[in-house]
């Protein structure tokens, strides 16, 4: 089943339990997938639904961010509510130390020297964590990782 079609599953049994948090956040996340597919005028893979509910999320914890400088608690827990909703319907996430490999190898495989190798490294890793990592977690390790050769 395709995660579009997770989500339209979970709006439906949101709306018959009656719960208002999930029916809001599954609503959001098929209204973001439906405007990208009428305006890209095709039908998004797994691999694109999976880079914009990524891209909720990080939208989330930067709106968290704010909250959090505002003492504005209520907004944060509905906000970490939504990003735990979310994550159910992304892939496993690589962890941290699998990540580390996965970088350090592409740092070998492009013989990258310095952080001006970044794009390079970039180029080798994101295409194999695709979905299983943020794209800005994957440039700070990157990043770190080569200024730690300098």
């Amino acid at each position: 089943m395709s995660i579009k079609a997770d989500l339209e599953q979970g709006l439906k049994d949101a709306m018959k339990s009656h719960d208002e948090d999930r029916k809001r956040v599954f609503r959001m996340a098929l209204s973001s997938i439906k405007f990208i597919e009428k305006n890209e005028n095709k039908e998004l893979d797994d691999q694109e639904l999976t880079a914009i509910l990524q891209k909720e999320i990080k939208i989330r914890n930067e709106t968290m961010q704010e909250a959090l400088k505002s003492d504005r608690e209520e907004m944060v827990s509905l906000l970490k509510n939504e990003i735990v909703i979310l994550e159910g319907f992304l892939p496993k996430q690589l962890s941290v130390d699998d990540l580390q490999e996965i970088v350090k190898s592409a740092i070998l495989e492009a013989q990258a020297k310095n952080a001006a190798d970044m794009g390079k490294v970039m180029k080798i890793v994101l295409p194999k964590v695709k979905g299983r990592a943020a794209n800005d977690v994957v440039s700070k390790l990157v990043k770190d990782l080569l200024a730690s050769n300098d």
